[in-house]
């Protein structure tokens, strides 16, 4: 089956803005999951709210679009109720950890069996433009007008202190390697959580100056930096340069699955 075979071209072209990373998400999500071989009756896809959440609706498979920051307690439902399905969520930052913080916590710790694919785009991109827990300092939104001061969340380090099996990390510039990651987290029982740092031209762009699309790329190209280096460095006692997006696989590991015997 080809991965272009998974989409609802009847609902194409689609509502995001030109230059939007979630379109790059979504192909690599698909492709990964066209490598396994699964039939559309296999798969569930879920999302809360948010840009990236309106996801699913292009996918033709059975989906969930549910409420605000809970899809990660639908999403557990749904495999426990069905643990045959393979069940992949579409999230963003806000939805993911600011009111569903307390669920990705509680997700990662159960280790249920689910795909977690977060556009981590810095803002809220469709409410506002408002700041997330994932702003980075002095970054402008339309609640940090002069800069954010708050420390934000490192959702990778999160997920996998929380006991996630499978973290990575890597950018819409990555499309293999992100590809691979999420092929890597279908694989992996437990919680799989592949985190995606993606532009956001309109919302986080715009109050940044960073609305031409290749300026974003280029930012990804050379700002990333591989977990092996940034441990190295670290190793080293040398400082990682506070603007460099550390990308790679964080974990895979074999922690009890819930819902799981043996």
């Amino acid at each position: 089956m080809n991965f272009l075979e998974w989409y609802r071209v009847d609902r194409l072209p689609s509502i995001f803005c030109a230059g939007c990373g979630i379109g790059t998400v979504i192909n690599c999500t698909l492709s990964a999951v066209t490598s396994m071989g699964w039939r559309r009756n296999d798969v569930v896809f879920l999302s809360g709210i948010g840009c990236s959440s309106r996801a699913p609706g292009y996918i033709r498979t059975d989906s969930l679009h549910t409420t605000h920051g809970r899809a990660l307690a639908f999403a557990t439902g749904v495999k426990l109720a069905e643990p045959r399905l393979n069940v992949i969520l579409f999230t963003g930052d806000g939805d993911l950890a600011a009111i569903g913080g307390n669920h990705f916590i509680h997700a990662c710790r159960r280790n249920i069996d689910l795909t977690v694919v977060c556009v981590n785009n810095y803002i809220y991109g469709m409410t506002g433009g408002q700041g997330s827990p994932t702003t980075p300092v002095g970054a402008r939104s339309s609640t940090t007008p002069y800069g954010s001061t708050e420390t934000p969340f490192d959702l990778s380090e999160l997920a996998m202190a929380a006991g996630a099996n499978y973290v990575s990390r890597w950018t819409p510039y990555h499309t293999k390697e992100l590809t691979a990651a999420v092929k890597a987290g279908l694989e992996t029982p437990g919680l799989s959580f592949i985190e995606v740092m993606t532009q956001c031209p309109t919302g986080y762009g715009r109050a940044n100056r960073l609305r031409d699309v290749k300026e974003f790329m280029e930012i990804f190209r050379m700002r990333s930096m591989l977990k092996q280096k940034a441990d190295r460095l670290l190793k080293e006692g040398k400082p990682v340069p506070p603007d460099a997006i550390v990308i790679g696989e964080f974990v895979r590991r074999s922690r009890p699955v819930m819902g799981r015997r043996g």
